[in-house]
């Protein structure tokens, strides 16, 4: 990754909210239709209530422009996940990554002229690796792929600022999912009450120990079975909201 796509915050810090709820929501890819679907049919509350997104906001799904009109609004937070970074990474490459336009469905980044292209790195080059939020059940933190297995969560905050490697795993890693999905047994992340994750898609939302693995698929309909996305109400009580896609 460029140094120069590094953000000026790598953590973010929520204090509790007094007044309203909070959700963390699965990855997007596109999906900011059913996004605000689901935030009508739950009485979000823009005013009073939060959102905190897994990451990967873009590619796959058909309204990854959206992501711009989302970013600016002060309810919404996320974190940056692989997807973000890909785009960040072919900004000024001689060449556009091909794996990603096609693998990645970032096919939407050529449907922009210059102009409109220069309104992203900005602030997805600002989106902080990792978001802790107070709640009334203790600190949930929140990063798009996982923490290293052994490794407290406090440690792992400090040290992303100074370990490409570390931030490495935070947006790719899959292999305490892979754990979980073949019944190997796994540790709790130490020093947070809940870690919330996406990146790999699982149906349905999936918990070991305290990591919760949020990425429904949303994207994926009707190529995933049971696709959908999910919201994990967070504060002040923990509840999970699916909306299916497929």
């Amino acid at each position: 990754m460029k140094a120069d796509a590094q953000p000026r915050q790598y953590h973010l810090s929520l204090a509790r909210n007094a007044g309203g709820r909070d959700f963390c929501v699965g990855d997007l890819h596109g999906s900011f239709n059913v996004l605000e679907r689901a935030l009508d049919s739950l009485g979000f509350d823009p005013e009073r209530d939060r959102l905190i997104s897994v990451g990967d906001l873009i590619d796959r799904g058909p309204q990854s422009p959206r992501v711009l009109e989302f970013l600016r609004r002060p309810w919404f937070h996320a974190v940056r996940g692989n997807h973000e970074t890909m785009l960040l990474d072919n900004i000024d490459a001689a060449e556009i990554n091909v794996r990603w336009l096609i693998q990645a469905g970032a096919g939407w980044w050529l449907m922009l002229d210059d102009e409109e292209r220069a309104a992203y790195p900005a602030p997805l080059s600002e989106l902080p690796y990792t978001i802790e939020v107070d709640t009334a059940d203790g600190r949930v933190g929140v990063v798009h792929a996982d923490v290293p297995e052994g490794l407290h969560w406090d440690e792992f905050v400090a040290e992303l600022p100074h370990n490409a490697r570390l931030r490495e795993h935070a947006l790719w890693a899959r292999t305490r999912i892979g754990q979980v999905q073949q019944d190997t047994p796994t540790n709790e992340v130490e020093g947070i009450n809940l870690l919330v994750v996406g990146h790999t898609p699982v149906s349905p939302i999936t918990f070991a120990h305290n990591v919760c693995f949020l990425d429904t698929g949303a994207a994926y309909a009707p190529n995933f079975p049971g696709a959908a996305l999910t919201l994990l109400e967070i504060h002040p009580q923990r509840r999970v909201h699916t909306f299916p896609t497929a």
